[in-house]
């Protein structure tokens, strides 16, 4: 059975069986994802999932179900559970299925053109980004990883107030892994590259952009443990940003699990600092026109020059604080239940280079990547311990890379120490973006 003759039917008896309002959520996606190691494929993975999510609010309270099955069988089996849940609840939490937006963007998020490039295309230009990392330099001897993988998903939305939506994308994701050796000294660097441009790509480009970083933290040594001046570069603080997401939704504020609650027109950043939520960005992946209750995407600033104008919503919370949905109901999946999440957040960039960041400071640190982000950051206190690489900045330059750091500091501090913003925007995997930042001091401890 087709999908859309399935969501007829399934909407169609769904109002037979007492549901007042209801809606059907289709997703299909797709990726392939391979490895090399020493010119071959070390591992090979095509995978494909789709499946349908069913809500559906029956005597006032909101049930949901949800299958991998596309047949006939499965509209009684959906039907009945959702009822089944829906009877559980406590209460109506005042959830209700969505009419429509006015408006959603056209603007397309696949590009046939990288749907089109071979898998064949796609290992041989990862295997060349190999070989011309390992050519670099002598002393890089081998890689951790080297991955190319790309991705396909789609969308439909339905419901029974005549709203009926779809939306397609796709992207491609370089990351590798480079392992520089001088001597009995080990060091590791990367580079990822996020596009839906396949022709983008330049394998010179990537092999020394992870060798150079790579290269760099040979010669590492120790300075001493106190609080510096920190420049926390682009990829770094989009790390750090991204640990510290929940504490922008609404639906956490309402949990009493962030520290924003109430805080809406309130300065909480310094004045340089704006935080936007942008899923029409050029380099945005993932995002799509509409969220998981077919509200229309938007974009949306969070904070404006270190003043907080808004929460992330959905229906829900918005409803609840008597605001409108800022169109961030997330569904992880269609096996997911509504919640909050930003769809393509990023930290607003200034007119400052990275060097001219580093330039202004006399004694301080260069953080470069962090580590165990979940078990060392707390996002209702806004505390974090978090091992960190980096180089150390004397007299306005890089001196030296720096032996295995601890950084430790508050989030909600952190934003308001933001001295300097600077023009390098970049994004992580996961929709995360930041440029590189000037941050007044946090506590270095080096092992």
């Amino acid at each position: 059975m087709d999908i859309q003759t399935f969501q007829e039917e399934l909407l169609t008896k769904a109002k037979d069986s007492d549901f007042e309002e209801a809606e059907v959520y289709f997703e299909n996606s797709a990726s392939f994802q391979v490895n090399i190691f020493e010119g071959e494929i070390d591992s090979y993975e095509t995978s494909e999932e789709s499946g349908l999510g069913f809500r559906g609010l029956h005597n006032g309270k909101m049930g949901y179900a949800y299958t991998e099955k596309i047949e006939d069988e499965s509209i009684s089996f959906l039907i009945d559970s959702a009822k089944a849940n829906a009877a559980v609840l406590d209460e109506d939490d005042g959830t209700d299925i969505f009419e429509g937006s006015e408006q959603y963007s056209q603007q397309s998020r696949f590009n046939d053109v990288l749907a089109n490039i071979s898998i064949t295309e796609k290992i041989a230009f990862i295997k060349e980004v190999e070989k011309r990392t390992l050519a670099y330099d002598p002393r890089i001897v081998t890689l951790n990883y080297c991955v190319l993988q790309d991705f396909t998903r789609e969308r439909v939305l339905t419901n029974n107030k005549g709203l009926s939506l779809q939306d397609k994308m796709n992207g491609l994701i370089v990351f590798i892994s480079v392992v520089a050796k001088d001597g009995e000294e080990m060091k590791t660097g990367g580079a990822v590259r996020l596009t839906r441009d396949f022709n983008s790509l330049d394998a010179d480009e990537i092999a020394k952009e992870a060798a150079e970083e790579a290269l760099s933290h040979l010669g590492e040594k120790s300075i001493p443990s106190r609080k510096y001046p920190i420049v926390m570069r682009h990829d770094a603080s989009a790390s750090l940003l991204a640990a510290f997401t929940p504490i922008f939704s609404a639906e956490e504020a309402q949990k009493d699990q962030s520290l924003l609650k109430g805080k809406i027109g309130e300065g909480i950043g310094a004045e340089n600092f704006t935080l936007i939520d942008d899923p029409f960005h050029p380099e945005a992946l993932t995002s799509s026109h509409f969220d998981g209750e077919g509200v229309a995407t938007q974009k949306t600033i969070i904070i404006s020059g270190g003043i907080l104008e808004t929460l992330l919503h959905n229906r829900k919370t918005a409803k609840k604080d008597g605001v409108e949905s800022t169109g961030h109901a997330s569904k992880s999946s269609y096996k997911s239940t509504i919640s909050v999440a930003p769809d393509h957040m990023y930290i607003a960039p200034g007119e400052d280079s990275q060097a001219d960041l580093i330039a202004s400071i006399e004694d301080g640190v260069l953080i470069t990547e962090l580590s165990g982000l979940h078990s060392g950051t707390n996002t209702i206190s806004g505390d974090f311990s978090l091992a960190a690489t980096g180089f150390h900045i004397k007299n306005g330059e890089i001196a030296s890379a720096v032996k295995q750091m601890t950084i430790a500091g508050n989030f909600y501090d952190y934003m308001k120490s933001i001295e300097a913003v600077g023009a390098d925007l970049k994004f992580v995997p996961g929709g995360y973006g930041s440029p590189s930042l000037k941050v007044k001091e946090l506590s270095v401890t080096v092992d």
